[in-house]
């Protein structure tokens, strides 16, 4: 039974798939929107993937380790992954505490994700 408003979004966009962080995730509502964004990927044949962290105010070690493993695990389902949104804030403690984003593309906001992705696609560039 659901019990309130839903805690992220995963829209299809063509090819790219959209999620949309509504709210601070626990750990283990973490591991769940992984799991359902991974078989998304593999359902819809994404080529693109865009996480929209913009609505969270905090991006703690577990979850930055977290979006890194997306990434990493559509990588190698044949999908790029553009995480953006991240606050000057959240940045800036992110840096302070030695995390980061790793090898994982960042953007200011959805229209630059959009526009990232499309640049890969136009130069013909894929990562390995």
């Amino acid at each position: 039974m659901n019990s309130g408003p839903a805690l992220v979004s995963i829209l299809r966009q063509g090819d790219t798939l959209v999620a949309s962080v509504h709210t601070a995730l626990d750990d283990s509502e973490m591991v769940r929107f992984q799991n359902d964004l991974v078989r998304q990927i593999g359902e819809y044949r994404a080529r693109g993937v865009i996480i929209d962290v913009a609505a969270l105010d905090v991006i703690d070690s577990f979850a930055s380790r977290t979006l890194q493993t997306i990434a990493d695990i559509a990588r190698l389902r044949g999908a790029v992954t553009v995480i953006v949104g991240i606050q000057p804030e959240v940045a800036f403690a992110m840096v302070r505490l030695g995390m980061g984003m790793g090898e994982v593309a960042t953007a200011l906001d959805l229209e630059e994700g959009m526009a990232h992705l499309a640049g890969l696609r136009g130069s013909g560039a894929r990562r390995e």
